[in-house]
C-alpha cells in the first residue's frame, strides 16, 4: 500500500487517473497493484475460515473475547470498504 500511496492522488477528479498511472506508467505498478488487491482478497479468506473454526469449535461462548472480535472484524470490513471506493470509479 505504501508504494501505491506514493503515486496516488486523492482528489476526487483526479483519483481514478492517478490509478490509470500506477498501472500503466509506473515500473511493475500493475504488479504492485495486483498483489496488493490479491492480498486483501486472501487476507479476508483467512479471516472467514477464522470466524468459521471459531463457530466449529464454539469459541463464541467466550463473550467478551467474541465481541472483541467482531468488532475487529466490523473495523477491517470498514477499512476495506474505504480502500475499495478509493480510486472513485
Amino acid at each position: 500500500g505504501l508504494f501505491l500511496a506514493m503515486h496516488y492522488t486523492s482528489d476526487i477528479e483526479t483519483a481514478f487517473s492517478s490509478v490509470v498511472h500506477i498501472c500503466r506508467d509506473v515500473n511493475y505498478g500493475w504488479l504492485i497493484r495486483n498483489m496488493h488487491a490479491n492480498g486483501a482478497s486472501f487476507f479476508f479468506i483467512c479471516l472467514y475460515m477464522h470466524i468459521a473454526r471459531g463457530l466449529y469449535y464454539g469459541s463464541y461462548l467466550f463473550v467478551e473475547t467474541w465481541n472483541i472480535g467482531v468488532v475487529l472484524f466490523l473495523l477491517v470490513m470498514m477499512t476495506s470498504f474505504v480502500g475499495y471506493v478509493l480510486p472513485w470509479g
